[in-house]
């Protein structure tokens, strides 16, 4: 993020912070508070600067520059759920209050709703693939049980026996797949989700760079 940290930073982080003792300091100390609620600061040059110069989109529709994206989601998913934010962009004092500036407060909150729309499409695709994917799993454990209990019921050598534990073994192998995305995969997804959909309402305010 260096080209991005030039301009993007708690002031605490990128202004006043002294270097970091030993221990490190907890998270909320390096970022500054207002009203009970941690600020997340992002400093630019212009309103451009914000957005994806390559996405061909009307001006309140762009996405947002990758790694302003990055840093403001990386700093909620930071903090514990129950933290409140709240994002302040500084501008110079000639773009501040121009139509433009006022356009990037509802340009944030689209960017980041259409980013839960696709992360909640994303849910429901991967939960259907395990929902499927346990059907599969299910059915062919049962035939690998039934098959491992024909061939060690009909015959006792030790090739038989050898069969019929490679048989179980594949049955529950089957079942990886539906365990690992229904009880692993989905959770980090629905996280992402209410992390987009905390900051599709997060309260922004555009301000004037300090002097």
């Amino acid at each position: 993020m260096a080209r991005f940290a030039d301009f993007i930073g708690s002031a605490a982080v990128w202004e006043t912070m002294p270097p970091a003792p030993d221990p490190a300091p907890d998270i909320e100390s390096m970022y500054r508070q207002k009203d009970g609620r941690v600020l997340i600061e992002i400093k630019l040059n212009s309103v451009l600067q914000l957005f994806n110069s390559f996405d061909p989109a009307p001006f309140y529709e762009k996405e947002l520059d990758t790694e302003a994206e990055s840093y403001i989601v990386d700093t909620v998913q930071d903090f514990p759920a129950k933290t409140k934010f709240m994002i302040h962009i500084y501008l110079p004092a000639a773009l501040a209050e121009t139509d433009e500036a006022k356009k990037i407060i509802p340009a944030i909150h689209n960017h980041f709703r259409y980013r839960m729309l696709v992360t909640e499409r994303k849910f429901r695709a991967r939960f259907r693939f395990g929902r499927f994917s346990l059907i599969v799993g299910l059915s062919f454990l049962a035939i690998a049980l039934i098959a491992s209990g024909l061939v060690a019921t009909l015959n006792n050598s030790f090739v038989a026996q050898l069969i019929s534990y490679a048989l179980l073994i594949i049955g529950w192998v089957a079942m990886w797949q539906p365990v690992t995305t229904l009880l692993y995969e989905l959770w980090p997804i629905i996280r992402r989700k209410k992390i987009y959909e905390r900051i599709s309402t997060m309260e922004i305010e555009i301000l004037p760079l300090p002097a």
